[in-house]
């Protein structure tokens, strides 16, 4: 109801212009969906006083079920990647092939970044070779359980799926299962092409191992492909003890990241730390501690 009254106050100015923050993401689905039904109808009707609409959106869905055009914007530095025409009649099918096309062309821009981060994550080993800095490569918020599901949902389907089909499959909007893609690409386990998300070797292996085996696997991979994983264990080894206060990590992390972001970007890189036995994290004290069998994890 307050969302319905925030569209009323705003439209009772009759602006030319109407400007909303991702006005949906905080209601439960069926609310979202009926006031974009609402907003669609008075778009459509011939006494709306608004001029034009803008909305940012990370829902894919719902960037293609309302606008006219899209715009997929690009970050470091902020650009505009793609602009695309909305041709399809309203109201739209979110199972229509035209739709779901759309959709896949979108996910297809956004994974471009997954490409050039699987690409700077392949070559970053090489001395005098681009190295991809933690802001380049943020570390996605899921776990190594999350990963390890994904994969064994995966391989289960044959070893690749469609994106659009397999978030249709698990009652999931695609935009839900983007984290979880990015860290398997960021960690080599996947690939994503045109639009659909293949195993790799890596995967195959990570999903099928034991916990003692998932932790190793986990441990190496994040030490060769994660930017920050990388920079904490080198910091680690770099000091007497191998210990280190947080806030020298929340430093160098907020010159990239808000002072939200930093934090929240260390404590995935303590998760994935601890669960791959590379460091330790003594909450007490704020001290990140280098595990002796990280110490030689290097590749």
């Amino acid at each position: 109801m307050r969302q319905r009254v925030g569209f009323a106050r705003a439209l009772s100015v009759e602006p030319d212009a109407l400007l909303m923050d991702e006005p949906f993401s905080a209601l439960d689905v069926l609310t979202a969906a009926n006031l974009r039904g609402e907003l669609t109808r008075l778009w459509d009707g011939h006494d709306f006083p608004v001029k034009a609409v803008l909305i940012v959106t990370h829902n894919i869905e719902e960037a293609v079920q309302l606008a006219d055009r899209i715009l997929v914007l690009a970050a470091n530095p902020g650009r505009i990647r793609a602009e695309l025409a909305v041709d399809l009649p309203r109201p739209r099918d979110r199972h229509d092939p035209a739709f779901e096309r759309l959709v896949d062309i979108v996910y297809g821009i956004l994974t471009g970044r997954e490409e050039e981060a699987e690409r700077a994550a392949a070559t970053a080993g090489p001395p005098g070779g681009p190295v991809p800095t933690p802001a380049d490569l943020p570390l996605p918020e899921v776990s190594a359980g999350g990963l390890s599901g994904l994969l064994e949902i995966l391989t289960a389907r044959g070893g690749e799926d469609g994106l659009a089909e397999l978030a249709d499959e698990l009652n999931f909007e695609i935009d839900d299962l983007l984290p979880l893609v990015d860290a398997a690409v960021m960690l080599t386990l996947a690939r994503v092409r045109d639009a659909r998300l293949e195993i790799t070797e890596a995967g195959r292996e990570f999903a099928a191992a034991d916990i003692d085996a998932s932790k190793r696997l986990f441990g190496e991979l994040i030490a060769t492909h994660a930017p920050l994983i990388k920079a904490i264990l080198r910091a680690l080894r770099a000091t007497g003890d191998g210990t280190l206060r947080e806030g020298f990590f929340l430093d160098l992390l907020r010159r990239g990241f808000s002072a939200d972001a930093a934090r929240r970007q260390l404590d995935i890189a303590i998760d994935w730390g601890r669960y791959g036995e590379l460091f330790d994290y003594d909450a007490e004290r704020g001290e990140l501690i280098l595990e002796p069998a990280g110490q030689p994890v290097t590749r």
